[in-house]
């Protein structure tokens, strides 16, 4: 991500706005009114895009052209991706604001609020085909049957690490498993002084990459069926790695990192190794930054079990059930995918398309891209599908796992590990304790 973080999202913080609609009088101020104009309006609110160069397709070209085709006023509001949730928390509350609202990761605690959108995807895969098991999984529950957002594309995970380090410790194609970070890592620190970097902060990207250590070492949130699992010999077993990773090659920054904080130092020259999405090069690319061609990109990096991560965003949008233009925000995501093409041109291949069709030569189009250092920096996502899942794996993104997400519990319980505050026993025990309420609020 590269974008500011604001405050921490807190349970009280979840439980006030979603479940107890508590906001309504404190924000709903903050809401933008809807658009006094003759005949249809459609507002839309979704972050702002980090390529620059996708906002100014989406906001002037694609929206104005499908507004006059559809004889409808469209507007765009672009939201900082942190103040998302508590955006959304306030317009539920005041039962105003946007018609179609775009969340980063699967809102199923949000589904009492928002429309069904199996039509959507049924429109949607009439003409272009069926979408990934990872975005049914994303916003699909299967206990009510419901679709409770939609998803166009996602955003893959990889590592992005620095190959004059990464060489002269002795990997010249950057690590490809977890042992081979923590001892490559630990050498960089050593010789030349580069952290590694790898978030222990309740922020996204975070909550991202330590979700890939726990599942590539065997551990899991919940089971298939949607059970608690987290408390778990392989947790624990994460848990040992990230605070010796920790001791060995790290700084204390990382404990208070925000979203653009990797992007930072690994663009300053700063860290050996992050995870995170291809926004690092992509900006370093596109400021002609000197930099550019020391960054490699790698797969997720494999662990004892499997190799595994998560996206690192997942585009879903909603449709309110109190939208005053209900019909015309489904029907302008059946249209945009008519045009994913353009949009994940416009992003610089940043948003993987869900519906594959739409895409058909992503994987040459990503393999020989004029704009990168070498050529072929981006050939190594090609299979992407390969080792990326949905957050909840295995079971799918329900309300439970959409609270246990945004409250950081898992951040909290590496963090304390990483810090000594708490052994990896008590840690687990703890985090077990913690989603077993948060599932029983939502059973």
């Amino acid at each position: 991500m590269a974008r500011k973080n604001t405050r921490g999202w807190t349970r009280r913080d979840f439980v006030k706005t979603v479940g107890a609609g508590a906001l309504a009088a404190g924000v709903a101020s903050g809401i933008p009114r809807r658009a006094r104009a003759q005949g249809k309006t459609l507002r839309i609110a979704q972050w702002s895009h980090f390529v620059p160069e996708y906002d100014k397709w989406f906001d002037n070209e694609y929206t104005k052209a499908w507004g006059a085709k559809h004889h409808t006023e469209v507007i765009v509001d672009h939201i900082n991706a942190n103040e998302i949730p508590a955006r959304a928390a306030a317009e539920v509350a005041a039962k105003r604001g946007h018609d179609l609202f775009q969340f980063l990761s699967p809102p199923a605690a949000f589904e009492p609020q928002v429309l069904d959108m199996t039509h959507v995807y049924q429109e949607v895969e009439r003409k272009h085909g069926k979408k990934l098991d990872l975005a049914h999984k994303s916003t699909f529950n299967p206990k009510t049957k419901k679709y409770f957002a939609f998803s166009d594309s996602y955003v893959p995970d990889p590592g992005n690490y620095r190959k004059d380090l990464w060489a002269a410790a002795g990997f010249p194609n950057g690590p490809d498993t977890w042992d081979d970070l923590r001892a490559g890592a630990k050498k960089i620190r050593a010789t030349a002084g580069n952290p590694c970097g790898i978030g222990l902060a309740q922020e996204l990207d975070t909550s991202m990459a330590l979700r890939a250590l726990m599942w590539s070492f065997g551990a899991t949130e919940q089971n298939e069926a949607g059970a608690v699992t987290i408390n778990s010999k392989q947790t624990v077993e994460a848990l040992k790695y990230m605070k010796a990773l920790f001791q060995e090659s790290m700084t204390l920054e990382v404990f208070t990192w925000d979203p653009s904080a990797n992007n930072r130092a690994m663009l300053a020259g700063k860290n050996s190794y992050v995870q995170n999405a291809i926004s690092i090069t992509r900006q370093a690319e596109r400021e002609h930054q000197a930099i550019s061609g020391k960054i490699g990109i790698c797969r997720a990096l494999k662990g004892p079990v499997r190799r595994i991560a998560a996206e690192h965003v997942m585009d879903c949008y909603v449709v309110w059930n109190f939208a005053q233009n209900k019909d015309g925000a489904q029907q302008f995501l059946i249209d945009y995918i008519d045009s994913f093409r353009d949009a994940f041109n416009a992003g610089k291949f940043y948003n993987f398309p869900c519906f594959p069709s739409t895409v058909p030569n992503l994987k040459q189009a990503i393999a020989t891209d004029a704009q990168s250092d070498p050529k072929d920096k981006y050939k190594v996502l090609g299979d992407v599908l390969d080792w990326t899942t949905n957050v909840g794996y295995p079971g799918y993104a329900s309300a439970g796992i959409d609270e246990a997400f945004r409250t950081w519990v898992i951040p909290t319980m590496f963090a304390k590990v990483a810090r000594g505050v708490e052994t990896p026993e008590n840690a687990a025990a703890a985090a077990e304790k913690e989603y077993k309420r948060i599932f029983a609020r939502w059973k």
